[in-house]
């Protein structure tokens, strides 16, 4: 028979995670959130909590836990606020896991202690101004080696992590070369320290939601790092890219389960403290029925990722799990997001109550890494059509 109770050591963890959240962003993010202040305080304390090492080996001055850990770690973080939620998560698998999946020896020496230590940062330079879903068709980013060194021109948009004064390198997808008789695009990745000289780091963009967490724009212009920070085989980036979003997905359903939750969590309370008419508004059928349907849609997200998560530590194919988790609990975060705040009425639409920080983070979660009409294109393939 199957079971769907976590282990104790993961039972623990979500314990621990969990009062983290409550004790110590729960009482400080708002602040973050409204002054759009990046979290460097909270950041250092997920660190010293081993946070930024879960899914990595001990040898790698990683925690010794797998993916299953960290998902569960984000959705905790979510039920409280996403921006520290997304931090996490860019960090560790669009930063720090490309590095230990390809890269050599002495790549992951130089780079990933202080990274899985949470003292540095690392980001993943993908998405372009004119691009989009369209990642090979959209891509003008480009590098060229001139010596011993490539040599990058072009931009990349939506970059999170990407300009703390804490973030140590970004890996960049760049166009290395074109192939066969219609110049396909090979596709490499280098990795980018921060400070290069033809690096420049744009403005925090001023965002609807994910407020306190780190998002810009980057400009290469002749911007030079030598041959050997190219991450993996020459021309093999973009297959890397669709392996890291995979497993990205299944870490954004998580986090989208998590806010989901969150909305359930913050709308139980909130109906058993305001009155209406001699009674707590949780004393009304159309309240109780609102608050049953979210939690059925917060268990149903949670369920999927918890799918996708295993199977993906089991080492099975997560492709078409990957995506089902991801649109399930994307959707789950926007009606949940939406129905909280009718609960709260106009206080829902008050920034001192965080499902008005839901709200506005829940609408990203089906756009970023996928939107969702990108997951059921997945899915229908998967499923054998439109091939």
């Amino acid at each position: 028979m199957i079971g769907f109770r976590l282990n104790d050591e993961h039972e623990a963890l979500r314990r621990t995670v969990r009062e983290f959240a409550t004790d110590a962003v729960a009482p400080v993010i708002g602040g973050y959130y409204e002054r759009g202040e990046f979290p460097y305080e909270i950041v250092a304390k997920m660190g010293k909590l081993g946070l930024f090492g879960l899914p990595f080996p001990e040898e790698h001055g990683g925690m010794g836990g797998d993916y299953f850990a960290f998902c569960l770690a984000l959705h905790e973080l979510g039920r409280v606020d996403s921006s520290v939620a997304i931090t996490l998560e860019a960090a560790v698998a669009l930063g720090a896991m490309p590095i230990f999946l390809f890269g050599t020896p002495e790549q992951r020496a130089a780079w990933l202690p202080p990274l899985l230590a949470g003292e540095r940062l690392a980001a993943f330079g993908l998405t372009e101004p004119g691009g989009g879903s369209d990642i090979p068709g959209g891509m003008r980013t480009t590098a060229r080696l001139d010596g011993g060194d490539w040599v990058i021109d072009g931009s990349k948009s939506f970059i999170t992590n990407s300009g703390t004064s804490i973030t140590s390198v970004i890996t960049v997808l760049a166009i290395t070369g074109r192939a066969g008789p219609h110049g396909r695009p090979e596709i490499s990745s280098i990795m980018v320290p921060a400070g290069t000289p033809g690096l420049a780091v744009g403005r925090e963009y001023s965002k609807i939601g994910w407020r306190a967490s780190d998002t810009r724009e980057l400009s290469f212009s002749g911007c030079r790092v030598p041959h050997g920070n190219l991450l993996g085989e020459r021309g093999r980036g973009y297959a890397q890219f669709l392996r890291i979003l995979d497993e990205g997905r299944i870490a954004i359903a998580a986090l989208a389960a998590g806010l989901a939750q969150g909305c359930v969590d913050e709308s139980v309370r909130y109906a058993g403290e305001r009155t209406a008419f001699g009674h707590a508004i949780g004393h009304y059928q159309a309240i109780q029925f609102k608050i049953a349907d979210m939690e059925a849609r917060a268990t149903t997200a949670r369920l999927a990722w918890w799918d996708a998560a295993a199977r993906l530590v089991a080492g099975e194919p997560v492709k078409k799990a990957a995506a089902i988790a991801k649109l399930t609990a994307s959707d789950a975060a926007m009606a949940n997001a939406r129905d909280a705040t009718q609960v709260f009425g106009g206080y829902g639409y008050m920034n001192e109550f965080p499902v008005a920080r839901f709200y506005r983070d829940a609408k990203v979660l089906e756009i970023g890494e996928g939107t969702s009409e990108v997951q059921r294109l997945i899915i229908a393939r998967e499923l054998g059509l439109a091939r």
